[in-house]
């Protein structure tokens, strides 16, 4: 895989070490699932935190991806925060095959041919949604598919399968869908009605409000959407626990 920078080593010298193919492993794992600190890769890859570091470090002088300061949702704890890695433009190239200067010329276009001004950013957003209503099929299919508590997980997995590389992780009062990938994140820096109707198109999936907290389009590093837990939801996941707790009632906790 090329990143667009050139290498010191020759490049059959770095195939025969393995080097460039661990960098290829680490910068994909990046991107699969988000920022990450060398613990992270180091256990997700089967490495040493050294070796990881070590490969970092070359990652980061080839441009491919950036150390951040790692955020912290809700209480900051004492001690300084870990230092997480995160691709960088250059390195989201390298994953990158939506041929953005394309997408962008015909988003200007539509734009240009209704009139510009607010009537154009009027008619991308209608195109925003045209498109992901073409799409909207497969996807409540999957999503309407699984049960209530499940459903972002499975929009997650819909959208992976479309290479967003998206998880879903619980969150303070319902959860988080991440997607670590955006094919069309350089077009959306200039059109935000891709990423506004898109987040009406979670909304619509999964029947209640989101809120957009990131995007990559906007340097985050990875695209985050809340969803609220709605009250069935939270009533089958509290029936649950009481039936668990039913079920071990006067056990001895050994």
């Amino acid at each position: 895989m090329k990143y667009g920078v050139s290498s010191t080593e020759p490049p059959q010298e770095e195939l025969a070490t393995g080097e460039r193919s661990t960098r290829n492993r680490i910068a994909r794992s990046v991107l699969d699932h988000g920022p990450s600190t060398a613990a992270d890769l180091a256990k997700r890859l089967g490495l040493t935190q050294a070796a990881v570091r070590r490969h970092l470090d070359s990652l980061v002088a080839e441009n491919v991806v950036e150390p951040r300061e790692q955020r912290v949702y809700g209480t900051r704890t004492r001690g300084r925060p870990a230092k997480v890695f995160a691709l960088t433009d250059c390195g989201r190239d390298a994953f990158d095959q939506s041929y953005d200067k394309l997408a962008a010329e015909a988003l200007h276009w539509i734009s240009q041919a209704a009139g510009g001004g607010e009537k154009g950013e009027a008619a991308v957003a209608a195109f925003a949604r045209a498109r992901f209503a073409a799409q909207a099929g497969a996807y409540r299919k999957v999503v309407e598919a699984a049960a209530p508590e499940e459903r972002t997980e499975a929009l997650a997995k819909a959208l992976s399968a479309d290479g967003y590389a998206a998880t879903a992780r619980n969150a303070p009062v319902g959860e988080q869908l991440c997607q670590h990938h955006c094919p069309v994140a350089h077009v959306a820096e200039q059109y935000p009605q891709l990423c506004e109707a898109e987040t009406e198109f979670f909304s619509e999936l999964l029947g209640t409000h989101v809120q957009r907290l990131a995007t990559i389009a906007h340097g985050d590093g990875v695209c985050t959407t809340f969803i609220p837990r709605s009250s069935s939801t939270a009533q089958s996941t509290q029936t649950a626990n009481s039936a668990s707790s039913a079920s071990t009632a006067g056990r001895n906790p050994a």
